[in-house]
């Protein structure tokens, strides 16, 4: 099913006039899942695509959903809600691809409100209680106008992945 441009979540950013940014500042792209607002570092993220279809892979661990074909690329799909206590309210219309050196996954989200711009000031204390396996997934806080996100640590989630994966796969051929 082809989608047109209009169908996309709309960054607003993209009709906002570039600002003058400071050396500490960041660009963030913010996604929410579960109605949870959450930011990843800009030059992690390849891409935003509308889910048109997941197909699934038998014996993966619970975050890992599936897999999706874009432009003949075969991407993991990962629903992380659980992992980052935000609640399964709903069905995940996009994913954002975010990679880390040679490894890419898609992070299934609810929306893509934005890209913004993050400056010093908005930077808060880093967050002790979201961890899945004794991992935080969240590199720190940021204010986003009135409200607060989670900054996540897409080298660390992407590790997490990457093991989960591998100890699906050892036990597998440990069954076989």
């Amino acid at each position: 099913m082809m989608t047109s441009p209009c169908d996309l979540p709309r960054l607003t950013s993209d009709a906002e006039a570039e600002q003058a940014q400071s050396a500490a500042s960041w660009r963030v792209c913010l996604l929410t899942m579960g109605g949870e607002l959450f930011a990843v570092d800009l030059r992690e993220v390849r891409e935003v695509f509308e889910v048109d279809s997941i197909t699934p892979v038998p014996g993966m661990p619970p975050a890992l959903v599936g897999v999706a074909n874009i432009r003949g690329v075969i991407v993991p799909l990962a629903d992380l809600r659980l992992s980052l206590g935000a609640p399964l309210s709903s069905a995940l219309r996009y994913a954002i691809v975010v990679r880390h050196g040679s490894h890419s996954v898609g992070l299934l989200v609810d929306d893509v409100p934005e890209i913004r711009t993050i400056a010093p000031e908005d930077i808060l204390e880093s967050p002790g209680p979201r961890v899945a396996g004794g991992r935080s997934f969240l590199s720190g806080l940021v204010r986003v106008e009135n409200r607060v996100s989670g900054m996540l640590e897409i080298p660390t989630l992407l590790a997490s992945v990457e093991e989960a994966t591998a100890k699906v796969t050892i036990q597998g051929s440990h069954e076989s």
